[in-house]
């Protein structure tokens, strides 16, 4: 009868048993939680958001976009505990169905861009000469830009939608990306390893993605975490803006702004409404703090130079 600790009878390899893997997993949670109470409690956080927008259908007691499911203007009640907008909308509703398409926008978005600006980082810092040099001018003149004078400039030339405004901020977020996985490529290439790999007779894309790329993932999460709730409320300001989601479409920005309703102002509805503009700020002003946190959180653990000190604050 096999025991649960074995080794392969091929090479002589340990197999850890399913219930040591999860131990392990399990008290490297206690440990972050013990280290980091604040990171881990963001963490939970946006866990809850992600389960939000993943079964909205299921948790949303109306259809977000469904008029007149009770009166205009309702305030919070026991049947709509969150108040009706204008349109006698469900705004429980609608922040359900917020979070999917701010999740979606975020975690899309960021994907994209830092899948794009390693892919950048890692050739331009790698071979460095012409392609830098070029690289790295387009750079500069995307960041020259203020973030949202381009983003409304090229929304203009394509017109306001959530796929438009999805590459909107992709490109917008890639130059931070590049130029961090650039600055990480040209020190690591510096190492003594990679001569005795190059000595060896390695290629380069051999080098780059076997023995430089593995050494540049903890900034790369690092960054990308940090990104997410950039991502979420530049979504929301281009949406605020009426440069982003259609009206249809439930979005946390629209619903701050008014432009979700029949042209009533934000500060209308603050003064005489204000659990519709109240309920959208919070939940963006809770992604955005809980991401920027558990990014500050997954930066001390995984710098070794932050390791011990407490971190410090996100520059």
């Amino acid at each position: 009868m096999a025991t649960e600790q074995t080794r392969t009878k091929e090479a002589g390899i340990f197999v850890r048993p399913r219930w040591q893997a999860a131990r392990a997993v399990l008290g490297s949670l206690v440990s972050f939680a013990r280290a980091k109470p604040l990171g881990f409690v963001s963490a939970l956080v946006i866990l809850g958001m992600i389960v939000i927008a993943i079964f909205a259908p299921l948790l949303a007691p109306f259809d977000p976009t469904e008029p007149f499911v009770g009166g205009p203007h309702l305030a919070p009640s026991s049947e709509f505990w969150l108040g009706t907008d204008v349109n006698g909308r469900d705004v429980m509703s609608r922040a359900f169905f917020g979070a999917r398409l701010s999740m979606y926008v975020g975690f899309v978005a960021v994907g994209l861009s830092v899948g794009i600006g390693t892919i950048i980082g890692l050739t331009t810092g790698f071979f460095e000469g012409k392609l830098d040099l070029l690289g790295q001018r387009i750079i500069d003149a995307v960041q020259a830009f203020p973030a949202l004078i381009l983003a409304l400039g090229i929304i203009a030339v394509r017109g306001p939608s959530l796929n438009n405004a999805l590459l909107v901020i992709t490109i917008v977020l890639i130059p931070g990306t590049a130029r961090i996985v650039r600055g990480a490529v040209i020190s690591i290439k510096q190492n003594v390893f990679i001569e005795a790999s190059r000595a060896l007779g390695a290629s380069d894309a051999r080098i780059m993605f076997r023995h430089i790329l593995p050494n540049v993932t903890a900034p790369i999460i690092i960054q990308a975490s940090i990104l997410l709730g950039g991502a979420i409320l530049f979504e929301a300001s281009l949406s605020f803006l009426g440069a982003g989601a259609s009206l249809e479409e439930p979005s946390w920005g629209a619903m701050i702004s008014g432009r979700a309703g029949t042209g009533v102002d934000a500060p209308s509805e603050f003064r005489n409404w204000p659990w519709l503009v109240i309920v959208p700020a919070v939940a963006i002003s809770l992604a955005v703090f809980s991401f920027n946190l558990l990014g500050d959180a997954i930066r001390d653990v995984l710098d070794p130079r932050l390791r011990g000190t407490g971190g410090g604050r996100l520059s």
